[in-house]
């Protein structure tokens, strides 16, 4: 799966007036905000698992920078469907989970972290979920 810079650009519109009008917090201290998940396949081609100090070493040289208000990351089992050999694939897998304010440079910041683990690490897609939450820290 190829991140979608369009739809997370009309969702960070829609966040800062541009679009549909978010719904109202519950909270009074909460505020709109978005939740990124992404989904990090461990497994490479050739060669053992990104291990836990590769991982390390990525969160804190590209997501920390990127994102450094936070954010939460953990472990999990994951399958998807190669589509183009049609193979069902199961894989340890990282889940980061970002919430953050819309900003103009959010969907440059989630599309490079995107682009750098594939590329490092030789991956086909990272997994990428946005939705509107409502959030307070």
């Amino acid at each position: 799966m190829r991140l979608k810079l369009p739809l997370l650009a009309s969702a960070v519109a829609a966040m800062q007036g541009c679009g549909p009008a978010p719904r109202a917090c519950l909270m009074p201290n909460q505020k709109p905000m978005l939740e990124l998940d992404f989904y990090f396949g461990r497994d490479v081609a050739g060669r053992a698992l990104v291990t836990d100090a590769e991982w390390d070493d990525f969160a804190a040289h590209e997501i920390t920078p990127r994102f450094p208000d936070g954010f939460s990351v953990l472990d999990a089992n994951g399958q998807w469907l190669n589509p183009a050999s049609g193979a069902l694939t199961h894989e340890p897998t990282k889940i980061l989970r970002v919430v953050a304010p819309a900003s103009d440079t959010l969907a440059a910041r989630v599309e490079a972290v995107s682009v750098t683990y594939r590329r490092r690490f030789h991956q086909n897609a990272v997994g990428m979920v946005s939705a509107p939450v409502c959030a307070a820290f």
